[in-house]
């Protein structure tokens, strides 16, 4: 019977030393294990500009130095805004929010803003979207990442949308897809031709699949407009990546860009670790585009609104 009673012991032991082992065995492999770093979203953000070299400088005050990432020159931000957002030295392009594209486009006192009430709701219960959708509006001073409305230019109306880079990096969500559409729908209506003017890191990540399904709606809004006979310009400025690339921003009938934009789905080291080669150094610029074909125009800034009418006025 004491046999018994000491070899249950003994066994039990024996588990107890197995479970340990075990226990320090999960531990050490957890210690060799990689640990990937979790980036904060705001963090993303800010690699993106400096990837891109965009420089927003809406949120400075006007007697602040700016240092220009083209020529490394510094210049006074009013100077910088006087100059349509180009640098005085060298005319590197900043980013233009979607009302400076507006006013740039736009006939003066001709613009109709709808849609204006649309805002973000958070369908998949994303961790800080609300607060960051908040901050997004605080800091660009509008509801979502695009104006769009009825406007005229030189005279000529058009159903125009403008995207701002401002707010979470023109990121394509519900909303944003939903007024890019129904600009297409007001165009169709009105009779007259959609401008679309596109900068976007890409689709909208808090969104998941309710993001990713813009592109498909986008896309089938702009195949309407081609059913209804009305041309579509679509003008992808720096940078437009990802999802609006891939949807309704290469779709117009006629794109034009500006000089050195970057326009391409996924980034160029990515892609050169998927090929395993070497791209050119003008790779997704605006002028390799137009060398292949996936670009019509680049034109300079304050030549856009001539050259978008003028485009308009030998197709309407």
């Amino acid at each position: 019977m004491m046999k018994i009673f000491s070899n249950l012991f003994s066994s039990d032991k024996t588990k107890e030393k197995d479970k340990i082992k075990t226990k320090t065995k999960v531990k050490n492999k957890n210690k060799n294990r990689k640990r990937y770093a979790i980036l904060d979203l705001e963090e993303a953000h800010a690699k993106e500009l400096e990837k891109y070299k965009i420089k927003l400088i809406d949120n400075i005050e006007e007697d602040d130095w700016v240092k220009c990432p083209g020529c490394n020159e510094m210049s006074h931000r009013i100077d910088i805004t006087r100059n349509i957002k180009k640098c005085p030295s060298c005319d590197y392009y900043f980013n233009m929010s979607a009302k400076e594209r507006l006013e740039l486009l736009i006939d003066e006192g001709t613009f109709i803003e709808e849609d204006k009430t649309y805002t973000s709701a958070n369908p998949l219960n994303f961790p800080d979207y609300i607060e960051k959708n908040q901050k997004a509006i605080k800091k660009a001073g509008m509801r979502e990442g695009v104006i769009s409305g009825l406007g005229k230019i030189f005279g000529l109306e058009v159903s125009i949308a403008c995207m701002d880079f401002n707010f979470m990096g023109g990121s394509m969500g519900s909303v944003v897809g939903e007024k890019i559409s129904a600009t297409f729908e007001r165009a169709i209506e009105h009779g007259v031709p959609a401008v679309i003017v596109a900068i976007s890191g890409g689709a909208r990540m808090q969104e998941g699949l309710f993001s990713l399904m813009q592109m498909a709606k986008t896309s089938a809004a702009a195949k309407k407009m081609k059913n209804a006979g009305l041309p579509f310009i679509s003008v992808p400025v720096n940078p437009t990546t990802g999802g609006v690339t891939a949807s309704f921003a290469m779709l117009g009938d006629i794109i034009i860009s500006e000089p050195n934009a970057r326009i391409g789905f996924a980034g160029p080291r990515v892609i050169e670790q998927t090929i395993r080669q070497k791209l050119p150094e003008n790779f997704q610029k605006s002028e390799f585009l137009k060398e292949f074909g996936m670009v019509d125009i680049i034109s300079k800034r304050e030549d856009l609104k001539k050259t978008i009418y003028r485009v308009l006025n030998k197709i309407v």
